[in-house]
């Protein structure tokens, strides 16, 4: 038997214990998982406008939490853009050329666990018409959508703007798609 790399630490524990709650964890796993948990609670969206840092929501979607996670860590959005501006802002792989090696997200979580509705400054996971599954596109919320908490089976909110500052590079996309049709994506990090 040959040698073989280990899973990351955070990889172990979510397959360990993937978000459960406290009481269904022993002290040791959950103090693990809490710590993981708390190294990685937000995305760094790095535009040509400024930066968007999004805080995850891992009690209302952790599978897509996981699964946006692992999309960013991957790189696969760095060069894209935000193409979309009506309703939302959203980005994702249209138009960039690129396709996702990791496959579709093949569970919708909008009415699974804590419900957070599709309000101003939230982050949900775009699909297909066919309600359990989401893809690589993800939009924030420039309004209150709350008829997208049921639409298509309902877009699940994984994230939501954490700043004032952030607020205003979402706004300043906005308004710089309408106009110009694009805005680029340099990278998305996960971050502390």
């Amino acid at each position: 038997v040959g040698w073989r790399p280990r899973r990351p630490l955070a990889a172990r524990v979510a397959a360990a214990a993937p978000w459960r709650r406290a009481d269904e964890l022993s002290p040791a796993t959950f103090s693990l998982a809490f710590a993981i948990e708390r190294l990685i609670m937000a995305l760094l969206i790095r535009t040509t406008l400024g930066n968007i840092k999004l805080k995850l929501l891992p009690d209302a979607a952790p599978e897509t939490v996981r699964y946006i996670q692992g999309l960013a860590a991957s790189k696969l959005f760095d060069g894209t853009s935000f193409y979309r501006s009506d309703f939302v802002i959203q980005c994702g792989l249209h138009g960039s050329g690129k396709t996702n090696p990791h496959g579709d997200l093949a569970v919708n979580e909008t009415h699974s666990h804590k419900q957070v509705s599709n309000s101003r400054g939230t982050a949900s996971i775009a699909h297909w018409d066919v309600p359990d599954c989401g893809n690589s596109e993800f939009f924030i919320n420039l309004q209150e959508n709350a008829h997208l908490d049921q639409a298509y089976g309902g877009y699940c909110v994984f994230a939501k703007v954490e700043d004032a500052e952030s607020f205003s590079v979402v706004d300043s996309i906005a308004a710089a798609v309408k106009q110009a049709g694009k805005v680029p994506i340099t990278a998305i990090e996960c971050v502390s």
